[in-house]
């Protein structure tokens, strides 16, 4: 049977590395957003960058019982009493493209928009208008784009604020504030929310599509748990009860 093979972590009888760094020296030099960084990236973040994964993560921890991975944990946490875990698990479960995907898509919307620019010797303005453009023509909704609660999304503005700040703002987020900007004028106001600055801050750090997505579970799960936590102390068991309106055929009398 062939080994599986991984460039990730290994260990002796008194040692971890995790990506050729002793664990004991992560775990009392550096932050678990370090190690995050580094395990993404191979190498340890500037002060910058740590700042910015700080607030990645803080931005996503929760945003109220009412989203679908919390409110799905904590129906899972009405009807089962005895699994944190599996509460927990619901929740990630319920992540997905209309909820936490966002960052994802948007990723692959800003790679495709800058290499564009690139490939046909453009600005990232037109880019984004030959992008906007194509997405009205097919009908697409501009991922990373517009809020139901959130005129301004304030976490974006402070994200792309601590970026420019360490001067880590590149074509990710001119790209997405022009797209913003161009939307604006072309069809209506549609504000970068969280996910879309998300997006463009790891964009511009270098980090695969599939982390807007990934991060966005690392932020999550910590306000998965309390939401869990706070259904198993707070509340009683199978409190949890959807409003249902029966809307099928009307019963047939027994014959």
């Amino acid at each position: 049977m062939e080994p599986w093979r991984t460039a990730i972590t290994t260990h002796d009888e008194t040692h971890i590395w995790v990506k050729g760094y002793d664990v004991t020296r992560l775990m009392t030099h550096h932050t678990f957003s370090d190690t995050i960084f580094l395990l993404y990236k191979g190498r340890l973040p500037e002060p910058s960058e740590r700042r910015l994964i700080d607030a990645i993560l803080s931005a996503s921890a929760d945003h109220g019982p009412g989203s679908p991975s919390a409110a799905a944990a904590r129906l899972a946490a009405s009807g089962n009493r005895e699994s944190f875990s599996a509460a927990i698990a619901a929740g990630v479960l319920a992540i997905g493209d209309a909820h936490g995907g966002a960052g994802e898509a948007c990723m692959e919307m800003i790679a495709a928009g800058v290499e564009l620019a690139h490939r046909e010797s453009i600005s990232i303005s037109q880019a984004a208008g030959q992008v906007l453009t194509e997405a009205r023509t097919q009908g697409k909704r501009l991922p990373g784009l517009g809020h139901r609660t959130h005129s301004i999304d304030p976490r974006a503005e402070v994200l792309f604020e601590l970026a420019h700040q360490g001067g880590l703002a590149g074509e990710g987020v001119a790209f997405l504030q022009e797209l913003e900007e161009q939307t604006r004028q072309k069809i209506k106001p549609l504000p970068i929310n969280v996910d879309g600055a998300i997006a463009a801050v790891l964009f511009d750090l270098g980090f695969p599509p599939a982390a807007g997505k990934l991060l966005f579970i690392i932020g999550r799960v910590a306000g998965l748990t309390v939401e869990v936590l706070e259904e198993y102390t707070r509340e009683k068991p199978m409190r949890v009860k959807i409003p249902v309106v029966y809307d099928g055929p009307a019963p047939l009398d027994a014959e």
